[in-house]
């Protein structure tokens, strides 16, 4: 089906100001608990990304534009040598991005990572700090609608013992789809009518 058909029903679909069913409307309520506060955060975190929770990953707003996500130097994310381990900080890097991604464009989009780039600079040998450095304007995506892929990139930085010094350790290029929830339903629908 082309994508002009399927705006055309998304477009009757709004019009026709259809309730959402139960599923979707606790969808949308616990999407929006989860990017409230980092209790929340947590809290759904041990249910849906349970590897998430026991890394310990927690996310701090700055100001309207810093976003930074913090990993405890811990001993479920060290390895063999007592430094960071590279899946820990690799893996965290997309729940890292995908935090920001929520917070800013809200419960109504599906988030999937469609690529991303990690490079190792040197090793972490303490807590490390996911700061967003560099990202599309997202607000301008939302506002056009429909689907979009927007690029972050995050620098991954080592907290060092004297507060506010930190050493760069890993920088990641992520790329994520954005659906909106509405598309991806009416999508579905369709295929179930085939």
């Amino acid at each position: 089906m082309s994508t002009a058909k399927i705006d055309r029903s998304l477009a009757r679909a709004a019009g026709a100001r259809e309730r959402p069913g139960l599923g979707a409307r606790l969808e949308r309520f616990i999407s929006r608990l989860s990017t409230r506060n980092n209790f929340w955060h947590k809290v759904c975190s041990l249910i849906w990304l349970p590897y998430a929770f026991r890394s310990g990953i927690s996310m701090k707003r700055l100001d309207s534009k810093r976003f930074v996500a913090v990993l405890p130097f811990k001993r479920v994310n060290r390895n063999w040598y007592n430094a960071m381990a590279g899946a820990a900080l690799l893996g965290n890097s997309e729940v890292a991005a995908g935090m920001y991604l929520f917070a800013e464009i809200g419960s109504d989009y599906q988030v999937v990572c469609k690529e991303m780039r990690y490079s190792f600079l040197r090793p972490c040998l303490g807590p490390a700090v996911y700061d967003i450095v560099n990202t599309e304007d997202v607000d301008r995506k939302v506002d056009a609608g429909g689907e979009f892929n927007i690029d972050l990139e995050i620098e991954v930085r080592q907290q060092l013992q004297k507060k506010g010094r930190e050493r760069r350790v890993g920088r990641c290029q992520i790329t994520f789809h954005c659906t909106p929830k509405t598309h991806a339903r009416e999508k579905k629908r369709q295929q179930d009518g085939r």
